[in-house]
Formats: structure tokens, sequence, C-alpha cells
């Protein structure tokens, strides 16, 4: 007699058939749901005025369905029904949620103008992630250039979008000029997301760090963490202004290396 729910097929119909589904494969997929509990929470969270718990919820959801599918790879337990719950997910987490947040907290007295900026960073989120699933696909693609994100990655997006937040719990009240510029940021952010901006991401080369630099690197990550927790919002705002400098250095280093590669392809043609 068949059971209330059909049978968990991990691969899909095309996939190998698993009697007894390992606990290795339903990990990933406990945690991209409950990124997606806490990002929902965290809109819930913003309408009742809670705003400081429900930007922590949404910054968590973040971080939950950025690690999902690093979670996934280590634990050998990738699978075509993570990925597409990963990719529904990330809308929800990266676009949807702080999206309402910030509407919650400063874009609703824009009036109309801030539910215009709310959408459009939501839709070029959504856009931002279709794009980048299609170009997995992109065999022409160099492998050099596997080092860089087309346009800032969804999950920085969800982080920087929420700056005006961070800044008014250092302490800068809301009014109408930092309304109105707020619509403009949340705008300007959604573009980065779909703009060509080459963005450093290091998944190419950056699995790998030099001995000398292993304890600076475990320090800094623990100074960073420690910050965080004693100076949250002062620490975050910091974050996402040196996160633009660092789309500065990104650039002039995808155009030194776009420039070595020429170089490269060129006198091989003479040889």
């Amino acid at each position: 007699m068949a059971g209330p729910f059909a049978p968990f097929e991990p691969h899909g119909n095309g996939g190998p058939r698993i009697r007894e589904i390992p606990l290795r494969l339903i990990v990933p997929n406990l945690i991209t749901v409950l990124a997606i509990c806490a990002g929902l929470s965290g809109i819930r969270l913003a309408f009742e005025g809670r705003l400081e718990t429900a930007v922590l919820m949404v910054l968590l959801a973040a971080f939950l369905d950025a690690v999902d599918g690093r979670v996934a790879r280590m634990l050998k337990a990738t699978s075509k029904f993570g990925a597409q719950m990963d990719s529904l997910a990330d809308i929800v987490n990266f676009g949807v949620a702080p999206a309402l947040v910030l509407y919650a907290y400063i874009l609703e007295g824009a009036g109309a103008l801030g539910w215009i900026a709310a959408l459009l960073f939501a839709i070029a989120c959504g856009l931002r992630l279709a794009r980048f699933n299609v170009m997995l696909d992109d065999e022409d693609k160099p492998a050099w250039q596997g080092d860089y994100f087309v346009g800032i990655p969804a999950p920085a997006g969800a982080a920087l979008v929420m700056l005006p937040i961070y800044l008014g719990f250092v302490g800068i009240e809301p009014g109408p000029t930092l309304e109105l510029a707020a619509c403009v940021y949340t705008i300007a952010v959604g573009f980065l997301l779909i703009s060509r901006l080459p963005v450093y991401s290091g998944k190419a080369s950056g699995s790998r760090v030099r001995r000398e630099l292993v304890i600076p690197i475990m320090l800094g990550v623990v100074l960073y963490a420690l910050l965080l927790a004693s100076f949250t919002w002062v620490t975050l705002s910091a974050s996402a202004v040196l996160y633009f400098g660092f789309l500065i250095v990104s650039v002039r280093a995808y155009a030194r290396r776009a420039a070595q590669e020429e170089a490269k392809q060129e006198s091989g043609k003479e040889e």
C-alpha cells in the first residue's frame, strides 16, 4: 500500500533509485529549509517592529543559504533536488527578505518610490541568480575567469542593501532626505547585482593558503568575529563600506589579468 507521501528522490526520476536515504543527503536540504524559515521570520519581525532581530534573522538566512551548497559538496551529498531547493531559497533570502525588511525600516517613508526601489532590488536579485545558473553551463568560458563573479554575488547584495539599517542602529535617524537616499542606494545595489562588474571570488584558485599566512588569517577571522559580536552595527557598516573598496580592487585586478592573458595569446600566435 502506498504511503501518504511520494518517495524522496534526491536525483530525480532519471537518477539512481535509493531504497533508504543516507542522512548526509538530507542535511544540506535541512539547512536550506532553515534558511528560508529565517528569512521569512525576518520579514515578520520587521513588520512587528522588532527590527534588530529581523536584520539578524535575514543575515542568518543569507549565511545559511550561502553555506548549504558547500556543506553538500563536503558531505558529497549534492543532488538535483538540493539544487532546485537552493535556487528557490536564494530569491527569498537574498532578494525578497532584505528588500521587505529595508522597506519596513525606511523605504516605506518614501511612499511609492520606496516600494519601487524594494521591488527593483528583489527583481534584480532574481535576474542575477537566473543568470548565474545559466552561466554555470558555459563551457567556453576561460578557466581564469572562474575566479570572478559577474556582478556582485547575491549574498553580498543582501548584506549591502541593508546598510541604511545598520547606520540607523548606529544612531543616524531616518528622515525625508535619508529615505530618498535609501531609495537611490537600493536601486544602485540592484544594478550592481545585474551588472557585468567583475568581482573576485577566489573559487578557482583560493582553496589553498600559504603556510605562513594560516595563523594571521585565523587571528583576523577571530578579531572580526569579536568585533561583530561587540560592535555589531558599526562592524557591519564598516564591512559594507570596505566591500565597495574591494569592488574597485577587483575591477583593477581583472583588467590586469585580462591584459596578461591577452598578451599570452598574442605571444602564442607569434610562435
